[in-house]
């Protein structure tokens, strides 16, 4: 087994600091839908909820 050393461990928390706060920054960061992605959104939008198929059906289907 290693020996951890408070450099090993200073190391560590170190990395761990910087990946939170590039998971920080991904969190914050304001993202805009493509045209392609609203044009589908706004088409599902348009159909009505009986045209889907439920989710116990799609079980049946695939489990």
């Amino acid at each position: 087994m290693e020996t951890v050393t408070l450099n090993i461990l200073h190391k560590n928390i170190m990395k761990l600091m910087d990946d939170m706060a590039y998971l920080k920054h991904l969190l914050d960061e304001e993202y805009e839908l493509s045209d392609w992605a609203k044009k589908n959104l706004k088409e599902a939008r348009k159909t009505p909820d009986s045209e889907y198929i439920s989710q116990e059906d799609m079980e049946k289907e695939f489990l």
